[in-house]
């Protein structure tokens, strides 16, 4: 650990990039930059070859075969076109109704809403106080007839792994088709799409220590999974994402995705280790820190935690500026609400705002966790004492 170097422990935001994947990528900017869609000549047909190395890498994390697999710019696009486009593909032919979970990324809870303006009926389903998905309910609300189901695999904020199986046995049984968010949970968790039933996966680059811009949309072959795209074009990626291939993100997702497969879940156990350690030191500082969320089905780097005393996340970020942890979401940080996804397991205000996600990663060294838990609970502790003296 380098001094002064802050700590980053923001591993659901984003991941720094592996070394090795920025190798992998080089030359394709530097040496040979074609077109792939350029298949006239020698260049093009070799970057062509590279894309569809990298996509086979991509379908063999999560199990599913290369033309399952259609390159988007990330997560947040893969979730519209995976939702927007099922929904108008169907159109008006058979179910209208969209079921997801009140914890979702925000570009699926707003996805599934702006489907109400066409004539489809969304389903907002609430979570136990855990984060997981109430099972009875969810066969309940499949008793109506249902067009989709959309469910976060891993989760961004709060870390849980929801029982996808279980999930997608059900909703096969019911007749709907099973979108799952895998952009925390590839790389991290065992992760198969005939073991879960999915019908669409949605991908990120940057999640799993590749590099930003570029993610992935898992879509079945058999049988087909059909959907509309959301823009026209060249008619690239089997017509569902159109526009010239971004080759070196894809060729840098690709490899990201090859060492996850090799390495993913080993990291993950290390990782979680290092957690555990980090937990055990800061909770020795901190009595009646709390974690949120299942302890047992939940992510190896993730901890979401509510700190004692009413201190704000806020103030407290500020008085540890040397640790790079969030409030929440990346995705929603323009918001100065308590987080929606802690509102929904009922936790009131004033604890929501009193959060901390913590994110440990594939570098995040033991050193660095142990200095984090230090400095955090020095820094709590500071607010503690200044506010009683304020007080006195």
């Amino acid at each position: 650990m380098r001094p002064n170097r802050p700590i980053y422990l923001d591993h659901h935001a984003t991941t720094p990039l592996d070394p090795r994947v920025l190798a992998c990528m080089r030359p394709w900017w530097e040496e040979n930059f074609a077109n792939p869609a350029s298949v006239e000549h020698v260049m093009g047909r070799a970057v062509g070859e590279a894309v569809e190395e990298a996509r086979a890498h991509v379908a063999e994390l999560i199990g599913a075969g290369p033309m399952e697999i259609i390159f988007t710019s990330g997560a947040t696009e893969s979730n519209n076109i995976a939702i927007k486009g099922a929904a108008r593909f169907a159109g008006t032919e058979g179910p209208r109704r969209v079921i997801t979970l009140a914890t979702e990324h925000k570009c699926v809870l707003e996805s599934v809403k702006e489907l109400a303006n066409e004539g489809f009926e969304p389903v907002i389903l609430p979570v136990r106080a855990d984060g997981l998905i109430d099972l009875d309910l969810l066969r309940e609300a499949l008793a109506t007839p249902t067009l989709l189901v959309s469910v976060m695999a891993a989760h961004n904020e709060i870390g849980v792994i929801q029982p996808l199986a279980e999930i997608g046995a059900m909703v096969k049984e019911a007749g709907a088709a099973f979108h799952v968010d895998a952009a925390q949970a590839a790389g991290r968790i065992p992760f198969d799409v005939e073991e879960i039933r999915a019908d669409l996966v949605s991908l990120s680059g940057h999640k799993m220590y590749g590099p930003k811009g570029v993610g992935a949309l898992y879509v079945r072959r058999r049988p087909r999974m059909r959907l509309a795209p959301l823009f026209s074009g060249g008619g690239q990626e089997r017509g569902l994402r159109s526009g010239t291939l971004p080759a070196p993100l894809l060729i840098g997702m690709g490899e990201a995705a090859r060492i996850a497969a090799a390495e993913g879940l080993l990291d993950s156990g290390r990782i979680a280790g290092q957690r555990d350690v980090f937990l055990d030191a800061l909770s020795a500082q901190v009595p009646g820190l709390r974690v949120n969320g299942s302890r047992e089905h939940r992510v190896s780097g993730n901890l979401n935690l509510t700190f004692p005393g009413g201190i704000d996340a806020q103030a407290l970020m500020r008085a540890a500026p040397e640790v790079c942890v969030s409030s929440g979401s990346a995705c929603s940080s323009a918001s100065i609400e308590p987080s929606y996804v802690l509102r929904a397991l009922g936790i009131p205000e004033d604890e929501a705002r009193a959060t901390l996600r913590v994110g440990l990663g594939r570098f995040t060294s033991p050193a660095e966790a142990s200095r984090a838990a230090e400095i955090l609970g020095a820094a709590w502790a500071q607010l503690i004492t200044d506010r009683s003296q304020a007080a006195e």
